[in-house]
């Protein structure tokens, strides 16, 4: 097994070509990953592969990931200076509709949320424009699509934005600061019980590290330890890299739209070396 995970942050809009807006680059990598012949699969099977739960062949296989969960995951909304963006969700119909069910039958996207409401509103009025495009009103309905899997990016990702004390002291803008129980399960069990409240019966399972942080506590002491309390089964970093039998669990590779690659034939170089 030798899967890309493929990840985008809808908000990255600094215009409307491949290189600096994500859904535009987001659109062409569906059919680049169809034209490749390869097959895209939700993240779920790929946790499965590796832990053994299932035995699925995904030789040739690309999963999708989003992060921060904002609204332009799932709504079309007209960001300004740039006009209107197609979501991410949308983005997938489009693909859908163009070349029919049968190209990708397995389409799928996993979207990262951050569960605290306030630190959402924050986010959005501080490195957005303050229209409230973090809302948690459609996790729910993306989820029950079954394209779209809602989980688990912290309960406030300690975003620096957020202009409140750090959870139990923490300095704000580093996720390396969650380096104790107390922290962890302020960060990651709390945000899992909260986010699986809207998205009910539906459970988290996956979590990925805000800002790619991953210190030794999280990886090696209390994800592996206190499962029972965070319900999570895996964990992402950014590793740039495919996720591979031999592969940490706790912190799985991705590549990130942006920074691993910024044009189609970055991605293709990625994609027919490792997938």
């Amino acid at each position: 097994m030798r899967v890309p995970i493929l990840t985008y942050h809808a908000v990255n809009i600094a215009g409307n070509d491949y290189a600096s807006n994500d859904h535009v680059a987001f659109a062409a990598d569906l059919r680049l990953i169809d034209d490749l012949g390869l097959r895209i699969v939700p993240l779920h099977w790929v946790v499965d592969q590796l832990l053994g739960t299932t035995n699925r062949d995904l030789s040739g296989c690309v999963a999708l990931s989003c992060d921060d969960g904002s609204d332009l995951d799932w709504f079309d909304l007209d960001y300004p200076t740039h006009g209107l963006q197609r979501s991410l969700y949308n983005c997938m119909r489009d693909f859908t509709a163009e070349r029919g069910t049968d190209a990708q039958p397995d389409l799928h996207l996993t979207s990262f949320v951050l569960a605290s409401a306030e630190a959402r509103g924050h986010i959005d009025r501080n490195c957005l424009f303050g229209r409230g495009w973090m809302h948690d009103t459609w996790w729910k309905p993306a989820q029950e699509t079954g394209r779209v899997a809602i989980e688990n990016h912290s309960f406030d990702h300690n975003h620096g934005a957020i202009p409140l004390p750090g959870l139990l002291g923490m300095p704000r803008g580093s996720f390396h600061a969650v380096d104790d129980r107390a922290r962890a399960d302020a960060e990651i069990a709390a945000a899992a019980q909260a986010i699986d409240a809207v998205i009910a019966p539906a459970r988290t399972s996956l979590f990925c590290y805000p800002y790619g942080h991953v210190n030794d506590y999280l990886r090696t002491d209390y994800f592996p330890r206190h499962q029972s309390e965070h319900g999570m089964r895996a964990a992402f970093g950014d590793g740039a890299a495919p996720v591979a039998p031999n592969s940490d669990r706790w912190n799985l590779p991705r590549y990130i739209c942006g920074w691993h690659w910024k044009s189609p034939e970055a991605l293709r170089a990625i994609l027919c070396n490792d997938a």
